[in-house]
C-alpha cells in the first residue's frame, strides 16, 4: 500500500504541466497549439518568450527532482518502519516521469519528458544529472537541435547510472525513462533524417503568435 501511495503521489506531481500553467499565467498562447504542439520548454521558447521557457524548464525539472527527493527522504527516515526499500526511489522516478508524459490533469496529453527526466537524474545523484546534462549541452551547442541532444542524453543516461552505481532498481527506472523518451521523439527522429527539424531558438512560423 505504501508503494502505491508513493507511485500515486509522484504521478500526481508529474502531471502538473508547467508549459501550460506558465503560458496561461503569462497570458501566452497555449503551447499545445503551435510549433511542435509539445507542452515543453523548447516549444514554449518558440513563442519568443524566453522567460516563459525558462520557468517551464525549471518547473518541469523541479517536479521530477521533488518527487524523487521526497521519496528518498521517506525511505531513509521511515523505510524500515514501513517496510519500504530503495526500490521505492526508482518507482517514484518512473511514476513522476509517466505523469509528465500522460498527465491526469491535462487529458493524458503531456510533454516529452526531457526536463523532468533531468530533474529525476539530479535527485538520484547530482553527478549522474551533471554527466547527462553535459551530454545534452555538448550536442545542443554544436548541432543546435534540442531533440538530437535529448536523444543522445537518453542513450547515455542509463549507461552513466550503471557505470557509476552498478545495476539496481534506479538503473531499471532510468532505462525505462530513456526508452520512453526516445519513443516520444519518433517524429523528431523522422524530421532529423528529413532535414525538417526545428533548431533551438527558432521561432514558430505560426502567424497567430
Amino acid at each position: 500500500m505504501t508503494y502505491l501511495f508513493i507511485a500515486a503521489l509522484a504521478y500526481g506531481i508529474g502531471s502538473i504541466s508547467f508549459a501550460v500553467v506558465v503560458s496561461a499565467a503569462m497570458r501566452l498562447q497555449d503551447p499545445r497549439s503551435y510549433g511542435s504542439k509539445n507542452p515543453g520548454a523548447t516549444n514554449v521558447l518558440r513563442s519568443g518568450n524566453t522567460l516563459a521557457a525558462v520557468l517551464t524548464l525549471i518547473g518541469d525539472a523541479l517536479k521530477g527532482w521533488l518527487a524523487v527527493w521526497l521519496t528518498a527522504q521517506f525511505v531513509h527516515s521511515f523505510g524500515s518502519q514501513y517496510e519500504v526499500g530503495n526500490e521505492a526511489i526508482g518507482l517514484a522516478a518512473l511514476a513522476v516521469f509517466l505523469g509528465h508524459l500522460w498527465p491526469i490533469f491535462f487529458h493524458f496529453k503531456g510533454g516529452k519528458g526531457v526536463a523532468t527526466a533531468a530533474g529525476v537524474l539530479f535527485a538520484i545523484h547530482p553527478i549522474l544529472g551533471l554527466a547527462t546534462a553535459a551530454s545534452w549541452l555538448i550536442i545542443a551547442f554544436f548541432f543546435r537541435y534540442s531533440s538530437l541532444a535529448a536523444l543522445v542524453a537518453a542513450i547515455f543516461a542509463p549507461l552513466y547510472e550503471i557505470l557509476m552505481f552498478g545495476f539496481d532498481s534506479n538503473s531499471i527506472a532510468v532505462l525505462a525513462m530513456s526508452l520512453l523518451l526516445i519513443s516520444r521523439h519518433r517524429s523528431n527522429i523522422q524530421n532529423l533524417f528529413a532535414g525538417k527539424e526545428g533548431r533551438l531558438g527558432q521561432k514558430s512560423k505560426d502567424k497567430s503568435l
